[in-house]
């Protein structure tokens, strides 16, 4: 397919690779402002010819207390603090959108952000239905990668690829499959929704009969990821078995000993590294193949990549990372830049995002194919590609109020969107707090627990346990760790009894900090998902069960939060909250009047406005002011995103 990346473009953002790794070129400084402002002056050119081709009116450039609100929300998830809002709209830079694009992508807040975003898209749970793991080690990993920015392929290929130890920071990845032990071919079918834009869930059970996926290709896929196990758990069967036999056995602190190893040691292990065969299932009903039938791995489009039914292979999720990375085209670029588009813009350049439109049959296959090379030319780089894309003009018009129901519709401004749960929770957050992306992070709980409360504290953590574990190579080293083990614990046991202060003091030592579902804390340090009855809950977070299943519709539960729930508890009736001591140092009611606007709509009233909060402050007094919040909290323009 033709490129339409400018050859200097193409130069600058190849330059900007370079920067980051080293300041210095050629011994001239290389500017990363003039490349992502010269690849997002390229993808509006793009934008302004679909409106000349389409004979359309060009939005206005959005006000700068619109662009301020927007760019938070978008970049950050949540709304900008009284000070923040201020000091944006008294300063007089003419550089100040791009100043605060920048300042916004390398915050904490953008990271916390986009980790409720993978949380989503990878249906990532504290916990296991039916174990007593969790997968506390897979979200730290998760969240780390976002933190430290790693490449979105890169990112994918660990994810694919991964095998080993649960708690090993190195292959704590493996948590992508074990999230879904006991239901590969499900995983499978998610993988390619999620990183290539491939509906292949239906080819589980027939042929698609919209000249889709067939079944055998679904299974000859799902073959690369065959053979998924856990590492070395047959040497701990038969003591399982002994320990677990009757109710009496099963109340023993010997069992509750060997269930921590077996639930949260191998139960987060993978074992495996994709066999690349696999049989057809025994309602395999299509003519080229017969139930029970072993079929080698083949993919079903891009780069073929073959395994032999017959020797099948060791690497086979090696191979398929390579293919999803590398061997699909430019699809695996141009989804996760549609992916960014629509998270950026509002609405994707194809619809579903994740339903792959080839370039060529969407409205704007020029831009398309544009944003798929940045993506490239970036090295995936997904932080520097929002960057660009919240540099452009376009995505500074002002919003459009008419629906989008055609595809040719999609480059007219954002469309005014609701507030997703995160965004109405870290905003209100805000504005009781301040600044939330300033509290520390959640931390990775290893310490070792039995019954409910920590044992071995200061001598033994979850990720040495497991690694030990592990590395045992038969039965025999296992039952002869495994008492040792129950012998550590009871003397640990009664040194607790004892009342050592010493081990009180380990106790505060490796406790992590971790938070409650009432913490006033972002979203994504918050337990995942938010408990039943939670604001993010009942605002519409997804449950994390299937992929990006969280909803923005208005419900009667919403309502009754916002009077009677948290805005009311924590801010309204909280003299404590941020929103008041924003308001210290204002000597007139106009000016706490302003300011309560500033922190809540990120803009000043208009004169009509004054007027009629300054008439409620006048007959009800501070009073007045807890009704001004809470009506501006509970506004149609503090929960949508213009």
């Amino acid at each position: 397919m033709k490129s339409h990346l400018h050859p200097s473009l193409r130069s600058c953002l190849a330059l900007l690779l370079v920067w980051a790794a080293t300041p210095l070129v050629g011994g001239a400084p290389v500017d990363p402002d003039a490349a992502l402002a010269k690849a997002a002056a390229q993808i509006d050119a793009q934008v302004g010819a679909s409106y000349k081709r389409q004979n359309l009116a060009v939005s206005a450039p959005a006000g700068d207390a619109v662009f301020l609100r927007r760019a938070f929300l978008v970049a950050i998830g949540r709304i900008p603090t009284a000070e923040e809002a201020r000091f944006f709209l008294e300063n007089e830079n003419p550089s100040k959108r791009r100043d605060l694009v920048r300042y916004l992508v390398n915050s904490p807040g953008y990271a916390s952000h986009m980790s409720n975003w993978a949380f989503d898209l990878l249906r990532l749970t504290d916990g296991r239905e039916g174990s007593n793991a969790s997968n506390e080690p897979y979200r730290h990993w998760v969240r780390n990668a976002i933190d430290g920015n790693t490449p979105w392929n890169q990112f994918v290929h660990t994810l694919l690829s991964a095998e080993g130890d649960g708690w090993d920071k190195q292959t704590a990845a493996v948590g992508y499959y074990t999230r879904d032990r006991g239901m590969p071919l499900d995983n499978i079918a998610n993988s390619m929704r999620i990183f290539l834009g491939s509906h292949m869930e239906c080819a589980q059970c027939h042929d698609d009969p919209y000249d889709g996926p067939e079944q055998s290709d679904f299974y000859q896929l799902a073959a690369f990821t065959h053979g998924q196990g856990m590492v070395k758990r047959e040497q701990m069967s038969p003591l399982w078995e002994e320990l677990g036999k009757d109710q009496e056995s099963r109340r023993s602190e010997e069992y509750r000993a060997a269930r921590v190893i077996w639930d949260k040691v191998y139960g987060l292990s993978l074992a495996g590294s994709g066999e690349g065969r696999i049989a057809l299932p025994a309602d395999y009903k299509n003519r080229d193949g017969q139930p029970g039938e072993v079929v080698g791995a083949r993919t079903p489009f891009g780069r073929t990549i073959r395994i032999s039914e017959r020797r099948g292979s060791e690497k086979g999720r090696k191979q398929l990372a390579d293919w999803v990375t590398t061997h699909t085209d430019k699809r695996f670029a141009i989804v996760i830049a549609n992916r960014m588009w629509s998270r950026v813009m509002g609405h994707g350049l194809f619809e579903p995002i994740d339903d792959y439109v080839e370039p060529s049959k969407t409205a704007n296959p020029e831009l398309v194919t544009l944003l798929g090379e940045i993506m490239v030319i970036l090295n995936y780089d997904l932080r520097a590609f929002q960057q660009i894309l919240l540099s452009t003009a376009t995505f500074q018009l002002v919003a459009s109020t008419e629906p989008t129901m055609m595809l040719a519709d999609n480059l007219r401004g954002r469309q005014i969107l609701r507030l997703s749960a995160e965004q109405i929770w870290d905003s209100l957050v805000t504005l009781s707090v301040g600044d939330p992306d300033k509290l520390p992070k959640r931390g990775l709980d290893e310490r070792i627990i039995i019954g409910g409360k920590p044992v071995l504290l200061g001598k033994k953590t979850m990720s040495e346990l497991s690694a030990e574990v592990l590395a045992l190579n038969n039965e025999r080293e296992l039952r002869k760790y495994f008492a040792n083990f129950v012998v550590a614990l009871r003397a640990d046991a009664a040194g607790q009894k004892s009342g050592d202060d010493s081990m009180a003091m380990n106790a505060m030592k490796a406790a992590p900090l971790q938070y409650g579902g009432d913490s006033k804390v972002r979203a994504s340090e918050l337990p995942s998902p938010a408990p039943r009855g939670h604001f993010l809950y009942v605002f519409g977070q997804s449950d994390r069960q299937v992929v990006e299943g969280g909803t923005r519709e208005p419900n009667v539960g919403q309502v009754l939060s916002l009077m009677n729930g948290f805005v009311e508890k924590e801010l309204v009736a909280n003299k404590e909250a941020h929103i008041y001591k924003s308001l210290a140092g204002s000597s007139t009611p106009q000016e706490r009047i302003r300011r309560v606007y500033l922190a809540i709509l990120a803009r000043p009233p208009s004169d009509e406005e004054l007027g009629w909060m300054l008439a409620e402050v006048t007959a009800a007094g501070d009073e007045g002011y807890r009704n001004i919040i809470s009506a501006l909290v509970m506004s149609s323009e503090f929960l949508f995103l213009q």
